[in-house]
């Protein structure tokens, strides 16, 4: 199983569902094969002793070794000489004690580019996406759409300032149970409107698109604590530039804690691309993330 951290749904005393924290989980990661490049390593001057590359015993897991071959290619470093699989922490940290060595420390951020990771993210809320769709160069998103959900499958998220605080949280629920009610009044009525033949403006002729024409009215009053629901992918170059501006100390309170728990996912299938950061635990009770190797 890839690795997850899966998030608890909570709920008001008239049963308005809500979370407090964000699920992420890992869906989908690189599958790497080099076996069939015997015959490219065999085409050069049998001088070069390319062929030995694959005898490599040490196994990587596949995102460094995708990044590691795509960094040796440009070298063509596939000699007896080259930076073995076992010392692939130097390969991509540098020389301990020596800066500006390794693919981090020079910066060669275009060979993190190949390998790329996808988690579904729930427990999330619209203010939170509307801050991460605008990471765009390497990644991509495929996002709930609140025209065509909605109902039984509404949702909250709770902001981290209002968990344990009595006089807040109580605002939060009353609040959502209001929005909930008030979703599924305005939802009632234009359907029985359609249902009568009401104003053009709601008719449609699939019945998938009479339900899109209700509920893009609806939403409306729907506040940016809703919830949402996304996948993300994103290559690893791009990971990493998320992390450093979303789980900086700077950032944002719900987005820094949803990008420390994808970054604890991250870490965990790709020890050698993630490693270097370094968790800070904050004086609000909070945490964040620094590197010796930003901006690769």
């Amino acid at each position: 199983m890839l690795p997850k951290i899966d998030a608890a749904v909570h709920q008001t005393a008239s049963g308005t569902q809500y979370l407090r924290e964000a699920g992420v989980i890992m869906i989908a990661r690189p599958h790497v094969d080099i076996s069939g490049i015997g015959e490219f390593l065999g085409g050069f001057d049998p001088s070069l002793g390319y062929p030995v590359y694959l005898d490599d015993p040490t196994q990587l897991p596949p995102a460094e070794l995708l990044s590691k071959f795509a960094g040796q290619v440009c070298y063509m470093s596939f000699d007896a000489k080259r930076t073995l699989h076992a010392q692939a922490a130097v390969y991509f940290d540098g020389r301990p004690g020596k800066s500006g060595t390794g693919i981090k420390g020079q910066k060669h951020g275009s060979v993190l580019e190949h390998p790329s990771f996808s988690f579904l993210t729930y427990g999330v809320s619209r203010s939170l996406t509307h801050e991460l769709v605008r990471h765009r160069a390497g990644c991509a998103y495929s996002q709930l759409s609140q025209r065509y959900v909605g109902g039984k499958m509404l949702r909250f998220v709770e902001r981290p300032e209002y968990v344990g605080d009595p006089f807040l949280h109580d605002l939060f629920e009353r609040r959502i149970d209001r929005a909930y009610a008030e979703y599924e009044g305005i939802t009632g009525h234009l359907t029985e409107l359609q249902a009568a033949g009401g104003r053009g403006i709601l008719s449609a002729e699939a019945k998938t698109e009479l339900r899109k024409k209700v509920r893009q009215a609806a939403r409306s009053i729907l506040p940016n604590e809703t919830e949402t629901v996304l996948v993300v992918t994103g290559n690893v170059r791009a990971w990493r530039h998320i992390l450093e501006m979303r789980a900086s100390e700077h950032a944002e309170t719900e987005i820094r804690a949803w990008a420390m728990r994808v970054y604890r996912c991250l870490v965990q299938e790709a020890p050698l691309l993630f490693g270097d950061y370094q968790v800070v635990d904050l004086p609000d009770g909070t945490q964040a993330l620094s590197t010796p190797y930003p901006k690769v």
